[in-house]
């Protein structure tokens, strides 16, 4: 069945489909605790705004849009996401169809996303805005390949158009356009694709994009390089040669974790053919290997300019995507009989699959035997039901937007604030029109002598002269846990008008 599968880019997209199902019917069937992405999205699904925070908002309006239709589930969280990710498989098929003139090895291309961890299982686990930057890079692969080999109107507009959605998906992508600029110069042919009139409709369209979140950026640049310049951060390491060759370290390593596994599998697969193709070259493999020196190349510089010791696989993501793609190009340019190759690649592709569902399930089925626990193991559909066993909140005030967006799945009707998101319209304690609920996290042993409200809550109530009618904490079991492995909740109710 694989074998007929891997000929044509639609039978493979079939296979795809069916699989990506089986990823959404899987999550349905864990728990619905959300992970920590998946509770963000749930959380700011509340608002349409031109930015949200440290990510750029594609993502955010994707959800928006989905909820607003759909409402609140895990659903709606889910099937989007897993569309995206089917989405990037079939965009990178047709980028493949454009590079490789090869229907046949197009779609082995397709499939051999599967290969790329960071595609195939950190997306699955819990990923969004990264998913979109997947997503985003396929579709500009597709575009910018066509608009080299079948320059035309509407491959400009595409061109344009995942250039925009990837300058609002990830901002890491903004060097993806550039690497492809440089990439296309020392060919006079594809050079003069860059000065073609058309490539005006393609800038103009990414500027419409990007221009509503461009405008809040410009108000909100702190806010929202905070998170990565954190995470970039060197801590307490000091500036010199040490703190450089750290850097560098981290950049190689992040560069073998996320290409060992698919050069692995090719070598494995191909073997000799393997081997004689790296010394293979065409037109196509030269300005694939352009695109790759010349992005890494600049992450380089940004972890030398920035003291970064901590470089993370998936800031490759968009710039190292191309690789199946590349390898599969160099084997043709060699003149092989890829025939004996192929044969032993295409039953890696179910054999991967599998091990992902696998893998996805049991770190949370299996939670209790390794007695390290996955968000969807925590209880918090149980907590929030004996939270509001008495009553009905009119406004859930969460600690964070993990607690947030759970409460939001469990109560979708409600709605759901947290003290540093402030937003034009978000109803007060005394404006709610009902009982409010503040929830936070609280101690794993907790117990209603443990409740403790955190400061800046009760130091609102107390600015607002409102006494609390009732401060508790749960603590509960984790789904699939070891017997006394518990996960806590303090809460508080505040009604209206109570002093």
């Amino acid at each position: 069945m694989l074998e007929r599968a891997t000929r044509t880019i639609g039978i493979a997209a079939l296979l795809l489909a069916a699989y990506f199902v089986l990823n959404v019917g899987l999550r349905l069937a864990l728990p619905h605790s959300l992970e920590l992405d998946e509770a963000e999205q749930s959380f700011f699904s509340q608002y349409l705004l031109a930015g949200y925070g440290p990510q750029p908002p594609f993502y955010n309006w994707m959800q928006y849009a989905v909820v607003s239709v759909t409402g609140m589930s895990i659903g709606a969280l889910i099937v989007p996401k897993n569309i995206l990710l089917f989405l990037c498989y079939l965009f990178y098929g047709l980028a493949g169809r454009e590079a490789l003139k090869d229907q046949a090895l197009a779609a082995v291309g397709m499939l051999a996303l599967i290969t790329l961890p960071q595609v195939s299982y950190m997306a699955q686990q819990d990923l969004t805005h990264t998913t979109a930057l997947l997503f985003a890079s396929s579709l500009f692969l597709y575009g910018f390949f066509r608009t080299l080999d079948r320059p035309g109107v509407g491959s400009y507009l595409l061109l344009g158009i995942a250039t925009g959605i990837g300058l609002i998906s990830k901002y890491n992508f903004a060097l993806m356009p550039a690497v492809a600029l440089i990439a296309i110069l020392p060919d006079a042919e594809w050079r003069r694709r860059a000065l073609d009139w058309r490539m005006l409709i393609a800038v103009a369209v990414a500027l419409v994009i990007v221009l509503p979140h461009a405008i809040w950026l410009q108000g909100n640049l702190a806010f929202a390089s905070s998170d990565t310049l954190v995470k970039m951060a060197a801590g307490n390491e000091p500036a010199g040669i040490v703190r450089i060759g750290k850097g560098i370290l981290a950049f190689v390593v992040a560069i073998l974790a996320f290409a060992a596994l698919p050069v692995a599998i090719f070598a494995a697969a191909f073997r000799r053919d393997f081997v004689l193709m790296l010394s293979s070259r065409n037109r196509w493999t030269g300005m694939m290997e352009r695109m790759m020196v010349a992005s890494i190349a600049g992450i380089l510089l940004i972890v030398l300019f920035t003291g970064s010791t901590t470089v993370r696989e998936r800031w490759l993501d968009p710039f190292l995507l191309v690789l199946p793609i590349y390898f599969l190009a160099k084997m043709k340019a060699a003149g092989l009989d890829l025939s004996v190759g192929l044969r032993r690649f295409r039953p890696v592709v179910p054999v991967l699959m599998a091990c992902v569902l696998v893998a996805l399930g049991f770190r949370v089925v299996g939670a209790g035997l390794i007695g390290t626990y996955s968000r969807p193991n925590v209880p918090m559909a149980d907590l929030a039901r004996e939270m509001t066993r008495q009553a009905a909140p009119a406004l859930v005030i969460a600690s964070d937007p993990y607690v947030a967006g759970n409460m939001r799945l469990q109560l979708p009707h409600v709605p759901v604030v947290i003290p540093d998101f402030p937003v034009a319209g978000i109803p007060a304690y005394t404006t709610a029109g009902g009982p409010v609920l503040i929830v936070w996290r609280g101690k794993k042993t907790a117990t209603a002598a443990d409740a403790v409200m955190p400061e800046r809550f009760s130091s609102a109530l107390t600015a607002a002269g409102i006494t609390p009618q009732e401060i508790g904490a749960l603590s509960l079991p984790y789904y699939f846990g070891r017997q006394g492995d518990n996960f806590a909740l303090g809460y508080a109710w505040v009604r209206p008008g109570a002093r």
